[in-house]
């Protein structure tokens, strides 16, 4: 009895594994969806579809970018997260994905365990700006100044636990200094407002802050990423100023956890060869950022290391859940 039953579970592992090679080998059979959890037109969208159509042309089917947006990009993740692992139902991870988690007072998902991490496809840091005329012309001025006037300097975010909120908030604890945090609900109005003089500084990304750098309204004082940027030599990093800083954003691929691994190293595969080609590194480029293709054990490592990393400020600076 007992070798019948050990001869039945081995041929249903067996039967399990032929299975999993055999998806694998027609993978794929059907449109791909890649679930963005921004509306459509922003730089998430963009990106996403230039390295969907790269990818499309050598996998044989399309990929459909779907934008699910809402709750600071978790319901996006909590859909893929639940959805069949066969593939054919992808998540745009972005720099919001760490960010909404560690701010979040529940969820529906592991934020972690949940997923089959593929790879990133592009980072990009933020800029630090001020206006024109502004008296702070350097990191070491907006640190000066902000202990001078401790809780007096101002700047905007596009909301409460957005990745430009932490980010400087993980500025203000780096560097030991109090400024004040005044939220808005996204679009262009923390521009507005520096561009006012309402603000005295603020973190943005390049690609929204370039036009208003071009025409000479604002200054670019620093940049988020742990070193210059290749394009922007004469931009310092903030790390310059304050050791040890990063706060980056990023956009990449992944799937439901239990997706193949077959398949998840073909995606990653074409991910790979997607943003290698000379046309999306311009474009990225022209968007303020840089190819970063990765394997999924270090996309995991990275995001559950970022996780943490918000999550710490979070609870450090008691923002949201």
């Amino acid at each position: 009895m007992k070798r019948k039953m050990v001869g039945l579970l081995m041929g249903a592992v067996a039967s399990a594994c032929i299975s999993l090679s055999a998806s694998a080998q027609t993978y794929p059979n059907k449109p791909i969806r890649l679930i963005n959890g921004f509306a459509a037109g922003g730089n998430a969208d963009v990106v996403a579809r230039l390295v969907a159509e790269r990818m499309s042309a050598r996998l044989g089917q399309p990929i459909i970018v779907e934008s699910k947006p809402g709750a600071g990009t978790l319901i996006a993740n909590g859909y893929v997260a639940k959805s069949d692992p066969d593939g054919h139902t992808l998540l745009l991870v972005s720099g919001a994905f760490p960010t909404s988690i560690a701010t979040a007072k529940s969820l529906t998902f592991d934020p972690v365990g949940d997923f089959a991490w593929v790879s990133m496809m592009i980072s990009y840091p933020l800029a630090v700006v001020v206006k024109a005329d502004s008296p702070i012309k350097t990191m070491q001025d907006l640190v000066n100044a902000a202990k001078d006037r401790p809780g007096q300097l101002n700047y905007p975010s596009p909301g409460m636990g957005s990745l430009v909120h932490l980010a400087v908030e993980l500025f203000n604890s780096d560097a030991h200094i109090d400024t004040v945090h005044i939220p808005f609900r996204g679009g262009a109005e923390p521009m507005t407002q520096l561009l006012a003089g309402r603000m005295d500084f603020g973190f943005e990304t390049l690609t929204f802050v370039s036009p208003q750098l071009s025409a000479g309204a604002i200054r670019a004082i620093g940049v988020t990423s742990r070193e210059r940027m290749p394009d922007l030599k004469d931009i310092p990093a903030v790390a310059e100023t304050v050791p040890g800083y990063q706060a980056i954003s990023f956009l990449g691929i992944a799937a439901p956890s239990g997706t193949p691994h077959a398949i998840v190293d073909r995606l990653q595969q074409e991910v790979k060869r997607a943003v290698e080609d000379p046309e999306i590194q311009a474009r990225f480029r022209e968007m303020g950022g840089v190819v970063w293709a990765n394997t999924p054990e270090e996309m995991k490592a990275f995001m559950a290391s970022e996780i943490k990393k918000w999550k710490d400020i979070a609870v450090a600076r008691k923002i949201g859940g």
